[in-house]
């Protein structure tokens, strides 16, 4: 449970070796290897629960964009195929479903009532005008977002299911002083060290290297070295924003607009109205005899038996029962009546009401004149295009195409299929589709009219193909030169440090060998591990190596500058006592939660193992456009929890 103190800060030596090379970055790592047998159709099996390839697919997309919001980017398929992306998207998909369906086994389902009460708070459901559930709004905002009803009611079950047992066992959850104790010992174990450095003065500059050896190093470092493929593109864009801004608003079309949603654009009057349901007319009698008296109307529900239902601030059509609607928009404040509605027998009393207003027309002008200007616009962007697609379809090329619907056409490039130019430097004007789109044609190619969203279009033609090559070496001599001796000298200052460690071992005094080095003998007295990340001047990997050495081990380490260090460990010391209680006693909290993530990921694999969760990767990546893997580790039963290898 506890963690080995954390690897300090990256070395220069990985700079020095890397940083002057590669001209390009890692988005993530390989997390997971699936095993076994096929799952079908689907991607995931677990139980009766199904992820299909469009459900994948969904979802992998908008995992790739918050990748690529977060790295700058686009993450095309070599990227997802190389950092096993598509992997690690359906691992956490597998572990979500498992631990979903688990939940949902052990007997930990959220009412109807609370369902309802939550899609209640998600506004985007319901009329801003009217403040009605809009079943058209519901059915639209989920299609947008690739979702049918039902798969929405099992992703708000899972999440609400989850939340209440993470909530339950949180709640409950303490770790016991003992684990806190030993990790205050473990933070506050000071150490003694005692250690000199080695510099690069110290050892003779290496010669340059000759052609022979440069090219080695080359091919040594090919994958880095390679310049990816770079294409020149023309791209024609139809973008709303280019032709919206000066487009007229004529006046009757403001007028008959505002006359169809004058209804709709002014604010009704809301009522915050209470409902009881009554069995018969008896109960209702009493339930309004007593709302007359004052009695609370959640006691008088609980007393019969009922929920009471709250209208907090609706209009008359927020009410689903029309009759009560009715009913509760003609009864004064603080009136209590029973109804008969539509949907059964209740008691009506309304607690406050909110005079409507109706909207003028300078009042909504601004917004009128937008969404006008707006359709205007999308209807003139469609007709460019349909004028660009006459003259491509009759021939024309694409940049002749676009002259003929008076579009301006773009040349970008060169740039990689990471959208970077030469330098490494991001392209602007690029967006995932247009990159897919261009490398998806030949050299020369031209694409038809894509749909790029949000009412934009692109058009593209490759003008020109630079394949992957190394460069030559003539163009990087004097940078790989630099990184090929700095290299050379690494090695000669580590074979020095070594020769003075080895001194050390057979017996020759520390204060002796760092003399003969031309150094001196530096010491740190009691450096705990709590003080060694708060101190910014030691080296970051001689701290790291003295807390995992043995006293009187003697070792070398990288400087946190361009240098060895040779060093040996000294006393090891217990923390104060004191001050060992005050932080076992502060780290409960922090350790609380450690264990509680710990639980999480146990859940997690347990899941995986007890629901039996079959995974079908091959055909996950085929959803992608990626090239099937050998079946033994493309499908599995209860695959590999993240970080591993089955």
């Amino acid at each position: 449970m506890l963690a080995a103190i954390r690897t300090f800060a990256k070395s220069w030596v990985a700079a020095v070796l890397i940083g002057l090379l590669i001209i390009s970055f890692a988005v993530f790592g390989i997390t997971d290897v699936f095993k076994g047998q096929a799952g079908g159709d689907m991607v995931v099996s677990v139980g009766d629960r199904t992820i299909t390839p469009t459900d994948f697919k969904r979802e992998f997309d908008n995992y790739r964009q918050r990748i690529e919001q977060q790295s700058g980017q686009p993450v095309t398929t070599e990227i997802i195929d190389a950092n096993g992306l598509d992997r690690r998207a359906l691992d956490g998909l597998a572990s979500r479903e498992a631990f979903a369906a688990l939940v949902t086994k052990i007997g930990i389902r959220p009412s109807d009532n609370l369902i309802a009460a939550e899609i209640q708070r998600i506004p985007a459901f319901f009329d801003q005008v009217t403040g009605r559930f809009d079943r058209k709004a519901f059915e639209q905002k989920l299609g947008e977002n690739g979702l049918t009803p039902a798969r929405f009611d099992t992703v708000m079950r899972d999440g609400i299911a989850q939340q209440h047992m993470a909530a339950g066992i949180a709640g409950g959850l303490t770790t016991p002083r003992a684990y806190t104790a030993l990790a205050a010992i473990y933070a506050l174990e000071g150490r003694d060290i005692d250690y000199f450095t080695v510099e690069p003065q110290s050892v003779p500059m290496p010669a340059a290297p000759t052609d022979a050896q440069l090219t080695a190093f080359m091919t040594e470092n090919g994958a880095q070295l390679r310049r990816p493929e770079y294409r020149v593109l023309t791209v024609v864009h139809f973008s709303p924003n280019a032709v919206a801004a000066d487009t007229p608003v004529d006046e009757a079309e403001l007028q008959k607009r505002f006359d169809f949603r004058k209804d709709t654009l002014s604010t009704p009057e809301t009522r915050t109205v209470i409902q009881i349901p009554a069995k018969d007319a008896a109960i209702a009698s009493q339930v309004v005899a007593r709302l007359g008296k004052g009695e609370a109307p959640a006691a008088i529900a609980k007393s019969i038996g009922v929920e009471v239902l709250t209208y907090a601030d609706k209009p008359r059509t927020a009410i689903a029962d029309r009759k009560v609607a009715a009913a509760a928009f003609a009864q004064p404040v603080g009136q209590a009546a029973a109804v008969q509605g539509d949907l059964g027998l209740a008691v009506v009393q309304v607690a406050a009401v909110t005079p409507g207003k109706a909207v003028t027309l300078a009042e909504v002008r601004p917004a009128l004149e937008a969404e006008i200007r707006k359709d205007a616009a999308a209807e003139k962007v469609y007709a460019l295009t349909q004028a660009y697609d006459d003259a491509h379809q009759g021939g024309a090329s694409l940049v002749q195409a676009a002259a003929k619907a008076n579009v301006p056409a773009m040349t970008i490039g060169p740039v990689s299929q990471e959208g970077r130019d030469p330098q490494g430097q991001p392209v602007p004007g690029l967006t995932q589709k247009l990159v897919e789109t261009a490398w998806a044609l030949p050299a020369g190619g031209e694409s038809q009219v894509e749909d790029a969203g949000g009412g934009e279009y692109f058009a593209v033609r490759v003008e020109k193909v630079t394949a992957p090559a190394m460069p030559a070496l003539a163009e990087i001599r004097p940078l790989l030169t630099r990184v090929w001796m700095q290299r050379e000298l690494v090695k000669a200052m580590q074979a020095r440090a070594d020769a003075l460690s080895a001194r050390i071992k057979k017996g020759e005094s520390l204060e002796a060998v760092a003399a003969s080095a031309g150094s001196r003998v530096l010491h740190i007295v009691g450096v705990s591990r709590q003080a060694a990340t708060q101190n910014p001047t030691l080296p970051r990997d001689l701290l790291a190596r003295a807390f995992a050495a043995k006293t009187g081990d003697v070792f070398t380490a990288q400087s946190d500058h361009f240098a060895l260090v040779v060093a040996r460990l000294g006393a090891v010391h217990s923390g104060d006592v004191a001050t060992l209680a005050g932080m076992a006693d502060g780290m409960r909290p922090q350790m609380t939660g450690a264990i509680f993530r710990e639980l999480n990921e146990s859940g997690m694999f347990a899941a995986r193992q007890k629901m039996k969760t079959t995974v079908n990767l091959n055909r996950a990546r085929a959803v992608l456009g990626l090239e099937p893997i050998d079946p033994k580790a493309a499908t599995g039963k209860a695959a590999a929890q993240p970080g591993t290898a089955k």
